[in-house]
């Protein structure tokens, strides 16, 4: 199994959505293509960041990743 994208968007979103996942112990890798964005323009400054987690995680990250989505 592979890893899927659960998230994209800002560094401080993503990290709030990285600490809640991390609390119920699923690992989260954190993809920040800030560099990038600010090279290729503005407009997906806002997109840069990525969170990752293991497809077999998903079932048990899932209710906290649509509770946040819907608080946001």
């Amino acid at each position: 199994m592979g890893l899927i994208k659960i998230f994209s968007g800002t560094d401080k979103i993503a990290t709030q959505l990285q600490e809640q996942i991390e609390a119920i112990e699923i690992e989260v890798v954190k993809k920040e293509n800030l560099q990038s964005a600010r090279f290729m323009d503005n407009k997906n400054a806002n997109l840069a960041v990525e969170l990752f987690i293991q497809e077999k995680n998903f079932h048990k990250a899932n209710p906290i990743i649509e509770e946040f989505r819907l608080n946001l």
